[in-house]
C-alpha cells in the first residue's frame, strides 16, 4: 500500500506540474484531472500504467468525435465559396481528430463548398506558417498564408467573408481566450461587418471563470520576440513582451460552435444550456 501511495503522490505532483504549464488553456488541467481521477480509482493490484493509458486514449477518442461534431455544425455557417480567415493552428496536430476551427473549414471543403483559407502566420512562433499551412496543403484545402498585419487590409478590400478561430478557454459569459492576435481580428471583423465565430469543445468552457478578466494570460520567453525561431532580429538587450494569448469580449463573437451545439448571444444563457457532460463546466 505504501508503494501504491507513493506512486499516486508522484502522479499527483507530475499532474500539477503539467496542468500549470499552460495557465490559459483550461482543458489541459481538465484532462489531467480525469487521468488522475482514474489513477485514484484503481483497484488493488490493477495495472496503474495501463489504466492511465486507457483513460488518455478514451479522452483522445472523445476529442475526435467532438471535432467531427463541431465540423459538421460549423460547416453550416460557411457559405459557398467563402474566404475564411483563421489564426494559429487548430487542426489535427493539436487535437485528437480533424481539428476545431480547421475542422470546420475542412468539412466545408469536403462538402464541395469551394472554400479558400487565409491563414495568418501567427507570430512570434509561426504556428500558422509552420503548422496550419502544412496541414492545409496535405489536405488539399486551397489556402494562402498571410502576414498577421495584412488581415485589416484584406478585410477592407472585401477578401474575407468569415473569421473562424479556436479557443483555449471560454468564460461563462462567452469571453474567449485564444492565441494572441485573435482579439484584433475580432475588432476588425466587427468594424467590417464580417462574422466572427469560435469553434471549441465544451471542455474549454470554464464556468468557474465568470468573465475574461479572470482568465490568466500566459507570458512566454521574450526571446521568442527578439529572436523568433532563434534568429536575432532586435538589438541585443532590447526589452520585449510576449503575451501568448489575448481575450476577445463576448460582444464581438457571433457564434461559439461546440460538439454539443452552437451557442449564440447572450452566451451566459446559451453556454449554460449546452450539454457539457464530461467537460470542465
Amino acid at each position: 500500500l505504501g508503494a501504491v501511495a507513493g506512486r499516486l503522490d508522484a502522479l499527483e505532483a507530475a499532474g500539477r506540474a503539467l496542468a500549470t504549464a499552460r495557465p490559459t488553456a483550461v482543458n489541459l488541467p481538465w484532462a489531467v484531472e480525469r487521468v488522475l481521477a482514474r489513477a485514484r480509482s484503481c483497484a488493488p493490484g490493477e495495472d496503474l500504467a495501463a489504466a492511465l493509458l486507457d483513460e488518455a486514449r478514451r479522452i483522445e477518442r472523445e476529442d475526435a468525435l467532438a471535432c467531427s461534431a463541431m465540423a459538421r455544425l460549423g460547416a453550416e455557417l460557411v457559405g459557398e465559396g467563402a474566404r475564411v480567415l483563421t489564426i494559429c493552428n487548430t487542426g489535427m496536430l493539436c487535437t485528437g481528430g480533424i481539428g476545431t476551427a480547421q475542422g470546420v473549414v475542412y468539412r466545408a471543403h469536403l462538402e464541395g463548398k469551394g472554400v479558400r483559407v487565409l491563414a495568418c502566420e501567427t507570430r512570434p512562433v509561426w504556428q500558422g506558417a509552420r503548422l496550419t499551412a502544412w496541414e492545409l496543403d496535405r489536405l488539399g484545402v486551397p489556402f494562402e498564408l498571410i502576414p498577421d498585419g495584412a488581415a485589416a487590409s484584406l478585410m477592407r478590400s472585401g477578401e474575407v467573408d468569415l473569421v473562424v478561430v479556436g479557443a483555449d478557454r471560454i468564460a461563462a459569459n462567452g469571453d474567449v481566450a485564444n492565441k494572441i492576435g485573435t482579439y484584433g481580428l475580432a475588432v476588425l471583423a466587427r468594424h467590417h461587418g464580417i462574422p466572427f465565430c469560435v469553434a471549441a469543445p465544451t471542455s474549454t468552457i470554464d464556468r468557474s471563470t465568470p468573465s475574461g478578466e479572470r482568465i490568466p494570460v500566459e507570458e512566454r520567453d521574450p526571446a521568442e520576440v527578439t529572436s523568433p525561431l532563434g534568429l536575432p532580429v532586435a538589438p541585443p538587450g532590447a526589452p520585449a513582451r510576449n503575451p501568448a494569448f489575448d481575450v476577445t469580449p463576448a460582444e464581438l463573437v457571433g457564434a461559439i460552435v461546440t460538439e454539443a451545439g452552437v451557442a449564440r448571444p447572450p452566451f451566459a444563457a446559451s453556454l449554460a444550456a449546452l450539454s457539457v457532460e464530461g467537460g470542465s463546466a
